[in-house]
């Protein structure tokens, strides 16, 4: 295997394996001997990269930006563009907008063959856009909710176009071609709830984390959803 190749492998070990990682498992997974294994933690160490650790220990990347570009092969580069190319039929503007940048970013990285694979994949998403009703509503605010794990308190139009006002623990938003919901524990229902996202009507953070619930909701609303497509049909 070529020097770079060798160097490349390791680096990708290094990003995706929990750390600290042992120098055996790294071995294995770049497939050289541990005294070689070794060697290249020590020029890629010159080459910029800090890398935390010992041999007996583990290692941890700490930061790579020094090191050489990533290198995809052609079938992550093609499943890379069918992902973004596929968002503006079930995304928003902000999404959409994110993953042309990040998508952008990643070819600023890449070696020049593989920007030429980038450029002219032969994979492509067609269909018509998105004809759903788009969100009035912040769906930023709604985003950052979910990753801080903060409750929002919302007004609500259900599809009886009945006009609520709760307070709700969001989990996570799914998207699809006709719908944006959100997925979140009702605190006046005391029970998990789907809202369509252009039903939601105002929108607001509480400043109360739910932080020490998220985990459980989250395995509980798995297991409810599992028993639901276990039973038999009526």
């Amino acid at each position: 295997m070529a020097r770079t190749d060798r160097l490349m492998r390791l680096m990708d070990a290094l990003r995706r394996l929990p750390a600290p990682v042992t120098a055996a498992r790294l071995a294995e997974e770049t497939g050289v001997s541990p005294r070689q294994l070794y060697r290249d933690i020590a020029t890629l160490r010159a080459g910029g990269a800090l890398i935390d650790g010992e041999a007996g220990l583990g290692y941890r990347l700490i930061e790579d930006g020094a090191l050489p570009p990533q290198s995809f092969s052609r079938l992550e580069i093609e499943a890379l563009q069918l992902a973004v190319g596929a968002l503006p039929r079930i995304g928003d503007a902000a999404l959409i907008e994110a993953a042309n940048t990040a998508l952008s970013r990643i070819a600023a990285t890449l070696p020049e063959p593989q920007v030429q694979h980038l450029m002219h994949s032969v994979m492509r998403s067609f269909g018509p856009q998105s004809t759903r009703a788009e969100p009035s509503v912040d769906m930023a605010l709604i985003r950052r909710a979910c990753w801080a794990e903060d409750e929002l308190s919302i007004r609500y139009r259900d599809l009886q176009d009945r006009d609520t006002e709760r307070v709700i623990r969001p989990l996570g938003l799914s998207l699809s071609e006709h719908s944006m919901m959100l997925l979140g524990w009702c605190l006046l229902r005391e029970d998990f709830r789907i809202f369509h996202c252009n039903r939601i009507l105002s929108v607001e953070c509480t400043g109360q984390s739910f932080r020490p619930h998220r985990v459980r909701l989250l395995r509980d609303y798995v297991a409810a959803r599992r028993e639901c497509d276990a039973a038999p049909p009526m």
